[in-house]
């Protein structure tokens, strides 16, 4: 009895551990999320002229002509890859994947606000975007089809498969934690 008891403390205390680092991280992503209007609206500590002195950089704003529409352009880029990139690397779903595609679109627009400014055009940013989600998309359907493939062979409905791969918690806390 007093090995079983002593197992039982083991594999609990290994839960705690794990539940601790779980908060941890969960609370890191959602301070991360939480901080994301105070990232954005930062342009408005921009002043309204073309060229803006700080004692880090200069910025000069060619193309938009005043460095606060600049700034408030690449926050309205950044923001949502920012958030796209916690969202990929946050989910547990099959699916995730295919979170790289906007994620991919928002930096080729990140980079054409940049380059707007510093006078480099590029218009053929589609045709990139074209090859990867050339590789993501039969990559995504891939998994689909074995996922169905499964279900059909083992008879199994697409509730029970996606409760064998997923973790449900019993507790409603269970259930808050494991979306962070």
């Amino acid at each position: 009895m007093d090995n079983k008891q002593q197992k039982l403390k083991e594999v609990k205390s290994k839960f705690q551990d794990t539940d601790n680092k779980s908060l941890i991280l969960g609370g890191i992503v959602a301070t991360l999320i939480a901080i994301t209007p105070y990232i954005f609206y930062s342009y408005e500590n921009v002043p309204d002229q073309q060229v803006w002195d700080t004692f880090l950089f200069t910025y000069d704003s060619k193309y938009y002509e005043s460095a606060l529409t600049g700034i408030w352009t690449l926050m309205g880029k950044l923001i949502p890859l920012y958030l796209l990139i916690i969202w990929f690397f946050t989910c547990r779903h099959w699916w995730y994947h295919s979170l790289l595609i906007p994620i991919t679109m928002y930096i080729f627009q990140l980079s054409n606000v940049i380059n707007e400014d510093i006078q480099y055009v590029d218009n053929h940013q589609f045709k990139y975007l074209i090859f990867i989600m050339a590789i993501i998309i039969p990559s995504i359907y891939l998994v689909r089809a074995r996922l169905f493939n499964r279900i059909n062979s083992i008879g199994k409905s697409t509730q029970e498969l996606e409760d064998e791969l997923t973790f449900r918690p019993k507790t409603l806390w269970g259930k808050i934690k494991q979306y962070f």
